[in-house]
């Protein structure tokens, strides 16, 4: 075990004081080695020097030289603390959610009719969210239904002044209730919402309920036209809870827990349980540090997935006990009123929680058969989120780059890593609409909308198969300052500001993050500058490439358009079967009068005019 810890530390927890709060192993250089909560902080932090601690708390020693912590009043709020320093430092010896800023929330926003949109990171701005969803494909499905039941508006125009607008194609397509033309009381709206915050929530049962009632109402009051559109409701509902397992036989919310532990890394899975039916699963990759218990990983991992999911059941099944449950259990009933974290020993419980276990496995051996399959990079993504001060190691990273000449024929391309390799089925590109002067800004600007608009509106609107709806962990944007803020006004205007940033200038390789005065300078065998020269070069092909081919075609439409008989039909039939002059100019007189469609006498004629010869 190496030499027995050192004296200062010994020091320093003997003067601990016997409160809630938060302690924080610090290594040589000042790095943060480990946080953890306490109900005591005096007695946790004595845990680590008494035989029997585990090979994690006894490495956490061996390697740290100082002591630091921070006193709270109770403990829900040393659990918040704690997830909060987690995300700042990313410890080392600290079990952390993988990747966990790719994955969404749904946000009902706070105004007089409010707006359904999707964002990375909940704010404190009165508005109701939901999630977070790491399963694309139920988010656009739960969407989708949610915007044919309870059409919600999702633009963002400014309805709280009371102005009247013309309302738009999603009011035509039934897709929105049209709020913005006065087509919908208040009151109704507010009961759109209602429905979409029961089924985001999972109350299927009360939902269907309160649809009956209303349904039978408006029979009554012969308003049919009303009443056929809920019965249509219910029987969307009622398709959804025949697909929903029946897991208790009371009418329960409560969430069942597994983990599944592998070679420094692990799987965090939730079977969500709502008025007694299994509603779905939220799964997450682990980080595991080496020597770590499955009683430390499973205690760190509900701390950071209750501090980040919004929803609170009334009971939390996990497997076996874990260390200060108590201050879980205090956070969870400071937010639902009351919260029970248990670990059920037989019954229907105890069967939820060895599914979650299983299917925890399944999922875990399933990402390792993956990224076996898919090799990837690790040492460059821990460096690369270490130097840019990432929350977490950047899985999918997403590189753009603008190519023009003087203005003309400009072009965006984006091209897609995935565990630091290039995942080229997923790469892009952009035709820039933007005409006049060149601004190397506003071209940026408007490739990086359209990308994530694109990318919302296949989230919102359930397509399937959507190529935009997969959110990168980091954006990275050829140039400097300036491209930087380009891409974060971007990304806030469209309520995607969880999403990291990062600039590349090429002169000396700066790197510009937000939050940071100046650039970012890394060494230049550094395995991270390696790997976004690879992203910003391949993104500067890409581009450069599309470019060269809308010149070629441009090139080629003009020499077609002088030669006389070629109309647009003929000019396209030219432009698909050649694709540039240069492979037109090499085609023989033969194989330009056996081309289909094309008349002799004018095959002759663009013989000639391609290679000189006067018509």
């Amino acid at each position: 075990m190496g030499e027995a810890p050192g004296n200062v530390l010994r020091e320093k927890w003997k003067s601990l004081p016997d409160s809630p709060g938060v302690y924080i192993f610090l290594g040589e250089e000042g790095e943060v080695l480990y946080v953890g909560k306490a109900a005591s902080l005096r007695d946790r932090v004595r845990s680590y020097f008494q035989r029997g601690s585990s090979p994690k708390a006894w490495e956490i020693l061996h390697e740290a030289v100082d002591l630091d912590y921070v006193v709270t009043r109770n403990e829900a709020e040393a659990l918040i603390l704690e997830d909060a320093l987690i995300k700042k430092h990313r410890p080392r010896f600290n079990t952390r959610l993988r990747d966990d800023k790719r994955y969404p929330y749904v946000k009902i926003t706070a105004e007089r009719f409010p707006r359904v949109t999707l964002v990375r990171r909940p704010e404190n701005d009165g508005a109701r969210y939901f999630g977070p969803f790491t399963s694309s494909k139920a988010l656009r499905r739960m969407l989708s239904l949610a915007q044919k039941l309870f059409p919600l508006r999702t633009c963002n125009l400014d309805l709280d002044s009371g102005k009247r607008y013309r309302p738009c194609l999603y009011y035509h397509l039934g897709k929105c209730a049209g709020p913005c033309a006065g087509e919908v009381s208040p009151e109704e709206y507010r009961r759109h919402v209602e429905g979409v915050t029961a089924l985001l929530s999972g109350r299927t049962e009360e939902l269907l309920a309160e649809l009956r009632v209303r349904m039978e109402r408006a029979a009554a009051a012969e308003r049919f036209e009303e009443a056929a559109h809920l019965r249509d409701a219910i029987r969307a509902l009622e398709r959804i809870r025949e697909r929903q397992v029946v897991a208790l036989p009371e009418s329960v919310d409560l969430d069942a827990v597994g983990i599944a532990l592998g070679d420094r890394r692990g799987y965090g899975l939730v079977l969500l349980v709502r008025g007694g039916r299994l509603i779905g699963k939220e799964g997450f990759p682990l980080v595991v540090p080496e020597g770590s218990t499955s009683e430390e990983v499973l205690g760190e991992f509900l701390d950071q997935y209750y501090t980040r999911t919004t929803s609170v059941p009334s009971e939390v099944l996990i497997p076996f006990a874990i260390p200060e449950a108590e201050a879980l259990e205090e956070y969870l009933s400071s937010r639902r009123g009351k919260a029970v974290v248990r670990v059920p020993a037989r019954g229907r419980r105890r069967e939820l929680v060895e599914m979650a276990g299983r299917n925890a496995a399944f999922a875990l051996a399933r990402a390792a058969s993956e990224e076996a399959s898919f090799p990837q990079d690790e040492g460059a993504l821990e460096e690369l989120a270490e130097a840019l001060d990432l929350p977490t190691r950047p899985w999918r990273i997403e590189a753009f780059d603008i190519s023009n000449i003087r203005g003309k024929e400009a072009t965006g391309s984006m091209v897609v890593f995935v565990g630091g390799k290039p995942r080229r089925d997923a790469y892009r590109r952009f035709r820039v609409r933007i005409s006049g002067k060149p601004d190397d800004y506003a071209m940026m600007g408007e490739v990086l909308r359209r990308r994530f608009s694109h990318g919302l509106r296949e989230l919102q609107e359930a397509r399937p198969g959507g190529k935009f709806s997969e959110f990168p962990d980091l954006v990275l944007v050829d140039g400097g300052r300036g491209q930087l803020n380009v891409a974060l006004r971007v990304l806030g205007e469209l309520g995607l500001s969880g999403i990291e940033v990062a600039a590349l200038a090429k002169r000396e390789e700066e790197i510009y993050r937000p939050g940071h005065a100046g650039p970012i300078q890394l060494s230049r065998d550094s395995a991270a500058l390696k790997l976004l020269q690879r992203l910003r070069d391949e993104a500067h092909r890409f581009a450069v490439e599309y470019h060269r081919l809308l010149r070629r075609k441009e090139t080629l439409a003009s020499l077609l358009d002088s030669v006389p008989g070629i109309g647009p039909r003929r000019k396209a039939l030219l432009l698909k079967h050649f694709g540039s002059l240069e492979e037109l100019k090499r085609a023989s007189l033969e194989e330009l009068l056996s081309l289909p469609g094309l008349p002799h006498s004018i095959a002759h004629t663009l013989y000639k005019a391609l290679h000189g010869e006067a018509r």
